[in-house]
Order: C-alpha cells, then structure tokens, then sequence
C-alpha cells in the first residue's frame, strides 16, 4: 500500500472524534408530551430546578446524560456556558439546603431515550442523529 491511501486513512479516523464532539445537541420530549416547542430560558429552568412543569401542565421529568459521556458537558456549556464541576456545585448547594433534586441521571442514551418513550413528562438531550419518531425535538442548541 503506498504512503497516500494510509495517510489518508489516518487522517480520515483522526477526524472521527471531532465530528462526533461537535454533533448537533437537541432537547427532546416525550412526543406525547402536547409540547411543540420550548424557550432557552424554560430549557434552563426546567434543567436547573426552578420548575418542574412542561408549558402542557405535566410534571417535568428531566433526564441528565451520565457524567462519563462528553454530551452532558456540552449541554450544560452550551444552556447555561457552565462547566460540569461548576453544575455539580450548583446541585450541591441546592440539595443541602433542601430547595430541588436534580435531573434524573442515566447511565446511558439509550436509558434516556427509554424514559422519554415510556414518560409523558420526560425531557433530556440527545445528539440529533438519535432523534426518532419516540420523541420531539423542542430546542435545538446552537454551539
């Protein structure tokens, strides 16, 4: 094999972990839900445990990606341009004094995806790759 088709190659596989880094985040619903669409600001909330209520009525079930995936990391810098260690402080402070809990947190997307297909008042983010006709996307985050 000459020197171009491995270089090539090489470069081609360096690239995979870029692209999947900068992959589309969405914020999606139970597609059941009555939700079309929501605000920044309603993503923010919701996330962050000020409330808990979809604009339909239903209780809002979010649903944190785990800490292991770069997802997780990538939705919080892009909704509130925190880093992970500053979200995590941020819950620690809420959870002691007793105010909120946080997100429920999966161990993987697929657990997401399951709770979003089998809860009418689920709300997580997924790479938009991931979207089926289960959920609806309701914000698309801009990185």
């Amino acid at each position: 094999m000459s020197v171009w088709p491995r270089l090539f190659l090489a470069l081609s596989l360096s690239l995979i972990p870029w692209v999947r880094a900068n992959a589309d985040l969405v914020v999606v619903v139970n597609a059941r839900s009555g939700v079309e669409r929501l605000t920044t600001d309603e993503v923010i909330n919701i996330f962050m445990g000020r409330y808990r209520q979809l604009p339909s009525g239903i209780k809002a079930l979010p649903i944190d990606q785990p800490e292991t995936l770069p997802e997780k990391a990538r939705f919080y810098r892009l909704l509130v341009n925190k880093e992970l260690p500053e979200i995590n402080a941020y819950w620690a402070r809420l959870i002691f004094s007793g105010k909120t809990i946080p997100p429920q947190q999966a161990r993987n997307t697929a657990e997401v995806m399951d709770w979003l297909t089998k809860k009418r008042g689920a709300i997580g983010y997924i790479e938009r790759s991931q979207v089926d006709s289960r959920v609806k996307i309701v914000l698309e985050l801009e990185p």
